[in-house]
Order: structure tokens, then sequence, then C-alpha cells
């Protein structure tokens, strides 16, 4: 029998490294000389170094390799999927266990801040060239922080109240507080990049304006709009982003339905079960149309959602939504075999099936001076790999400028 757990909305997830346990865990490391747990990671966060440096007491040392290479090394400490990159890399893992990459990682970005570490510094002197981006999600905060660092003025312009995007509306606060996020977005600030809220870009006409005003722009919206099967005006009928969102702004403080259900077999998905069990939903179950096995989610992520509770179904698609005078009071699945089905109660129903483009970004393509990275294009990747790719464009936008007489 599953046991299960009791966990407040926002409350941390697992225990911390302190200093003991942490030098305790990095002794742990074979320091190899082309360390695989480094050339696992998609941003260049290079855990082999700062291993290696924390190893020798060298804190400051571990902290700068990370905040060097990663802007968002607070927030990829907690939610990267590091059991499936740099630790499941890790060549500890034929002697018995990985060394703790993610924990190490998350402990020294709270060094780093704790000791109040001062690391990256814009220079002084601005280059010629103004590059605005769209969007303020780890793409964009990646690419602007890159840019920065090289002298160039970058203005982000964010459409919500708060920049971080994903970060801030779509993760829940147990796995990533908003301290962690507002601390990484803090630096990137410091680097002199200018942020503009509540500010939307309309796809191609507000494109098209801030060309006039800017001689390069980065997209990287995200893919802003959740996929929905169905009647989706149905009261009690929502979609992911909706409301992790509605949850995150409200701190937790929402009276949410008795029986919910959660389509998908993703992070988003593990995250909403988790928030409406944490919130105070009596029922709470996921439904999978494929096995567990095929589940994209981290193991980590169905491990938290089995301790506490909440049962998963697989093999098994919505096929209709019942309701009552407009208002959700179930679903009927279907089963892979073609023939079984299930009926379960429900006053909320979650899709958590992915997401798409926006529509006003739905048929975006680069061109000459607009350039993307991040979700938008990659269709729906890890946060780290957002992070990479927006480094990879920010040095494109580097040789970009060096070509283009700048306003």
């Amino acid at each position: 029998m599953t046991k299960t757990m009791d966990l407040e909305y926002g409350k941390p997830i697992g225990k911390k490294f302190n200093i003991r346990t942490a030098m305790e865990e990095a002794s742990r490391c074979l320091l190899c000389h082309d360390a695989p747990c480094s050339n696992a990671c998609p941003a260049g966060t290079d855990p082999g170094k700062f291993i290696r440096s924390l190893r020798f007491r060298n804190i400051k040392g571990a902290a700068e390799t990370i905040r060097e290479n990663n802007i968002l090394g607070g927030s990829c400490s907690l939610i990267c999927p590091h059991s499936k990159l740099c630790e499941e890399a890790c060549s500890r893992t034929g002697i018995d266990k990985p060394i703790k990459i993610g924990a190490l990682q998350a402990f020294l970005i709270e060094q780093e801040k704790t000791l109040g570490m001062k690391i990256l510094k814009a220079p002084k002197e601005k280059k010629d060239g103004k590059i605005a981006c769209i969007g303020s999600g780890p793409a964009s905060l990646a690419c602007a922080a890159k840019l920065a660092l090289e002298g160039y003025n970058v203005t982000i312009f964010e459409a919500e109240e708060k920049p971080g995007g994903v970060l801030t509306y779509g993760i829940n606060p147990s796995r990533l507080p908003q301290e962690v996020v507002e601390h990484d977005i803090e630096i990137v600030k410091e680097l002199g990049v200018e942020f503009v809220m509540n500010k939307r870009i309309d796809g191609k006409e507000g494109i098209k304006e801030l060309k006039r005003q800017f001689d390069a722009i980065h997209v990287g919206v995200g893919l802003g709009k959740s996929k929905v099967i169905g009647n989706k005006n149905i009261n009690g009928v929502v979609n992911a982003l909706d409301f992790l969102k509605d949850v995150k702004e409200n701190d937790g403080k929402i009276d949410v339905e008795d029986h919910v259900i959660v389509i998908g077999g993703g992070d988003v998905a593990m995250d909403c079960a988790i928030t409406a069990k944490q919130v105070g939903a009596k029922d709470v179950c996921i439904v999978y149309r494929r096995t567990i096995e095929e589940a994209p989610a981290n193991i980590e992520e169905l491990r938290l959602v089995q301790r506490m509770g909440i049962p998963i179904i697989t093999q098994f698609a919505p096929e209709k939504i019942n309701e009552e005078n407009n208002r959700l009071i179930g679903v009927r699945f279907k089963s892979k075999d073609g023939y079984s089905e299930l009926n379960l109660k429900a006053d909320k129903l979650i899709f958590a099936i992915g997401q798409e483009p926006a529509q006003d970004y739905k048929d975006f393509k680069v061109s000459d001076g607009v350039f993307a990275s991040g979700d938008l294009i990659n269709g729906g990747e890890t946060v780290v790999q957002a992070v990479a790719e927006g480094k990879e464009v920010a040095l494109e936008i580097i040789e970009y400028l060096s070509k283009k007489e700048v306003k």
C-alpha cells in the first residue's frame, strides 16, 4: 500500500544539504578528467568543475562556475531532470549511485545568496546596438544576460505583471520557490537588463514596430496556450497553465472542487495533481493515455504523486465530457484496447496534454534581425534546454550586429 503524505502548498520538497553533508556528497565524486556529467548538461553548467571546487572547499569558485555558465542556476538546480541528464551520466552510477548534482548545485546557489556574492558584472563601456527580447521566460533571460555581459543594451518586454514566464506562473512553488526565481532574475537585472512589464507584443505587427527602435529582436514567448480536448467552455474544464497560474497568483488560497481529474503524463500534469491536492481537493487522480513507462514525467515527480496517494490510471483517453446545465459532472474514458470504458465523477477537469503557440505567434518565423529560441522553436523542452538555446542565439545576435550598421 502506498503511504500518503501531507505537503503544504509552497512548502519545499526534500531535504537541503548543509556544509557538512554537501562536503560528504562531494567527496564521493571520482573527479573524472573528462567529466561525463558536464558533457550531459545542455546549458554547460559544468557540474564536474563546480563539484571539484566544492570538494576542495572553494565554495565561491564553485558558485562562480554555476552562475557564469547558467544564469538560471538556482531554478535549474531544483527543476532540471537531473536523473535523465547529468546524474544519469555520472561515472559513480556504475559503482553505487550517482552524485546528487542537483542538490549540490542548489546548496551552492543558496550559499551565493547567503554570502552576498556578486559574481557577474557587465562591462562599463556599452557596445553599439540595442536588442529587444519578447517574453521573460528562461530562453529570453539567458539570451538577455549573455548579451548584457557582452556590453549590449537589452530590454525585455513581458505581457504579465511579473517576469519569469513558466518559472513564475507555471511551476508548483513546492518544487520551485518563488524566491529562487526572483534571485535568478535579480542577477539579470543587475547586469543592466531593462524589464518592461504588462507590455504584450502582438506577433507580426508588434515585432514590426519594435524593429523601428531596436537593432535585433529575440522572441522567447514560449508556448502560451494549452491544448484542450472537447468543449472547453463547460464550467469546471480548465487548462493546466490557467489552473497553475490562478493558484500561484492567489498563493494557494483558492476554493477548489472536491473531485479533480488531470489528463496527461508529463511534469505539468504531475504539478497540477500535486497542486490540486495541496489546495484542498478531496479526490484527485491522473489519467494518461499511454503506459506509465511511456510517461514523460520525471521519476521524482511520479514518486511524489504516488507518495501523496494520487492514483495514476493509464491507457485510457477521454471520450466524452459529461455535464448538466453546462457544469462538469464526470468524464467517460475509452481504453487503449478499444472496448473497455471508464466513467469517473468530476467537478474539475484539468487538461495537461501539451501547449502550443498563442494565436499571434502560431505562424511565427525567424527573419532578418529577428531571432528566437526556447519552447516556441523546440516545441516544449526543458528549462535547461531553453537556457542553452538562449545563450546560442545571443551569440548569433552578436555576430549579426557585428556585420550590421546599428542605430
